[in-house]
């Protein structure tokens, strides 16, 4: 005879929140459910009890607006912030919400969040000390946020143990398998995940990566420079020759450069290369030999080699796994 466990999962609704990642979450989980109660499956397993929450604003406390199988007691045992619809620049304070979490954390729950759902969980003060991951695109802001924490951008997931990060808006499906993993075991995530036609649980993000030039500055000269590299990435953009082009010395131009892009001027060159080289490795049939020396390099080597660096992966698998499939007629 078989022996459930309800494990209750808490989804935050806050204000601009991705539902479509609440009802992606809610659907992988009953999936899992479903998966678990299979025949084959050990005598004893755990069901995934969903339950979604939001801000009362008569009560002003976070109750509890939606359960998948209705009881009087909730005891979370993971919460989650999902992706945010506003960039997180514009997203409020929401101090309830921090609360709310910070006192779930506080009774042994595992909080957890996905893309800009980072920025709800650095409201708590849980990221101090830790490293934490977040989309690409919003990794620089969410380290002035949380100055005290190392933000990476290569993982996919980071299980902190008591908390739980993961990257860009479509990584709930990594989050949610995860923990799927965590209740019900290796066999009943396996088994969800090919049926959802996913990739199961990532672990690198930098293929998925892109790049972002930070042109919003006020420093025309170095702007001059961005556009120019931009234009030309297969130039020998030398610190001598891009500093000459904008009448700076190397040592002023370096640091202007850092100051308005974030990057040296040689991880930036590298950077829209890369950019260029994900174009066309996904988009052409072009050789990678031929595509090394547009983008500027002596040899395909060392393109393969920078490529693996930024990418995470080699051009000719990046292209295998990702090149567009055009339709034949």
């Amino acid at each position: 005879m078989k022996t459930e466990k309800n494990i209750e999962i808490a989804l935050l609704l806050y204000p601009e929140c991705q539902m479509a990642a609440i009802y992606g979450l809610t659907d992988l989980f009953r999936i899992a459910n479903e998966w678990a109660a299979y025949p084959h499956q050990e005598d004893r397993h755990s069901r995934i009890r969903v339950t979604h929450w939001r801000l009362d604003p008569l009560l002003g406390s976070i109750e509890c607006c939606w359960d998948s199988d209705p009881a009087d007691t909730h005891y979370p045992a993971f919460a989650i912030a999902p992706p945010s619809v506003a960039m997180p620049d514009r997203m409020s304070a929401m101090p309830h919400e921090a609360a709310w979490l910070n006192g779930l954390h506080r009774n042994g729950v595992i909080v957890c969040s996905v893309c800009a759902g980072a920025f709800v969980l650095a409201q708590t003060g849980l990221f101090s000390g830790r490293r934490i991951t977040t989309h690409w695109a919003f990794a620089e802001l969410l380290s002035r946020t949380c100055p005290d924490a190392q933000v990476v951008t290569e993982n996919v997931v980071i299980d902190d143990g008591d908390v739980i990060t993961s990257g860009a808006i479509l990584a709930w499906n990594d989050l949610g398998l995860l923990i799927v993993d965590r209740i019900m075991g290796p066999s009943v995530m396996l088994a969800t995940s090919r049926f959802m036609l996913s990739e199961g649980v990532r672990n690198d993000q930098r293929s998925l990566q892109g790049f972002v030039p930070r042109l919003d500055h006020d420093d025309e000269t170095i702007l001059l420079s961005q556009h120019y590299i931009l234009s030309a990435p297969g130039m020998n953009h030398s610190i001598l020759s891009l500093s000459k082009r904008s009448y700076l010395t190397e040592r002023t131009f370096i640091r202007r450069f850092q100051k308005a892009t974030g990057l040296n001027p040689a991880e930036y060159v590298r950077q829209v290369r890369m950019t260029k080289a994900r174009d066309a490795l996904q988009l052409g049939d072009r050789p990678i030999t031929q595509i090394a020396t547009e983008l500027g390099y002596d040899d395909a080597s060392s393109f393969r080699k920078a490529f693996q660096s930024v990418v995470g992966m080699t051009p000719t698998d990046y292209r295998e796994h990702f090149r567009v499939k055009r339709g034949t007629r």
